[in-house]
């Protein structure tokens, strides 16, 4: 996995939007999540056993990092998931509450992109560990800042899902920025809720560049948002029955300049080395040249994907 963070790295992995690779600069801001993490106030409840009746247990996975040093799930006995993603062993939990408690973090990624646990002291910088831990209430007006800078133009809602903080999180955070004037409300045409814009933002230079998006870009993770910037209502159709699919099994918006212009359900190939896009779907209003663009952005994943080819299906339609 490319930018995995190691010890001379810039980047870290943790919960943002979701399981995220960050500036090491947030680590201190990211502080108090894994504090409650570790005094199971937070995550599901198979997770927060570990912060109690379990935790022994999860000492003792703790304990075989150190001792071991950097190991993948698979690598504990009996620490594999046993059929699936979904069925995760106890070790595997365990796991996950040091990661979210902050006790263990990713050093790397291995073989089919398994996460492979270590200690942070020995992946992390020390002069990122050693930084001051800032109170709960300042590290969320900086989360909910660092929000503001990145969305451009946001909603409540909007800022607060940047880093999943709930309303109790970044309300508080939302209206202290307001007094001091580091946001300032707008009104969007067309929008019925109140958005902000952080004060020093400034009317972006226009941007030619095509992209695939990932379910979990930060673009198009907020489905809401994504809905009112650009009038594309994505959803991730994998769990829905083949004859309710809309778009495809696995279907990434395609991104082409400032617009998203089209659909694309791929699929790879390796056994043929093939990328496979079984469908594509344009938007309304994609401009004409979106199926030649796309064509070379398919071109460049396979050639990321180590393939040797891709292919366009026969269904090229509009929505």
């Amino acid at each position: 996995m490319p930018g995995v963070p190691s010890a001379n790295g810039t980047l870290f992995e943790y919960w943002a939007h979701e399981a995220s690779l960050l500036p090491l600069d947030l680590h201190p801001l990211l502080r108090w999540r894994m504090a409650r993490a570790e005094r199971g106030e937070i995550g599901y409840q198979g997770l927060k056993r570990f912060a109690g009746e379990l935790r022994p247990q999860a000492e003792k996975v703790l304990d075989r990092i150190k001792a071991e040093g950097p190991l993948t799930a698979a690598e504990f006995e009996n620490g594999s998931s046993k059929s699936g993603w979904w069925e995760w062993s106890q070790t595997k939990h365990a796991l996950e509450w040091l990661f979210w408690a902050g006790k263990i973090t990713t050093a790397t990624r291995r073989g089919s992109f398994a996460r492979v646990y270590d200690l942070p002291e020995r992946v992390l910088p020390s002069s990122v560990l050693d930084l001051p831990t800032p109170d709960i209430e300042s590290a969320q007006r900086a989360l909910i800042e660092r929000s503001a800078r990145a969305l451009g133009v946001a909603t409540a809602a909007d800022l607060r899902d940047y880093f999943r903080l709930k309303p109790d999180e970044g309300d508080h955070a939302i209206a202290a920025l307001a007094e001091a004037g580091t946001l300032v409300p707008v009104r969007v045409e067309g929008w019925s809720q109140k958005a902000w814009m952080h004060r020093d933002a400034r009317l972006p230079r226009r941007v030619r560049s095509t992209a695939l998006l990932a379910p979990f870009d930060p673009l198009i993770w907020e489905r809401s948002r994504a809905e009112r910037l650009f009038r594309f209502r994505y959803r991730i159709e994998i769990y829905v029955p083949q004859e309710k699919r809309r778009h495809g099994y696995y279907v990434l918006p395609f991104l082409m300049d400032e617009a998203l212009v089209a659909r694309v359900d791929l699929k790879s190939d390796r056994q043929a080395g093939v990328l496979l896009a079984h469908r594509v779907t344009l938007e309304p209003g994609a401009p004409h040249e979106t199926v030649a663009r796309l064509t070379d952005e398919l071109s460049r994943m396979a050639s990321w994907l180590g393939l040797e080819a891709f292919r366009i299906g026969e269904r090229v339609e509009r929505t």
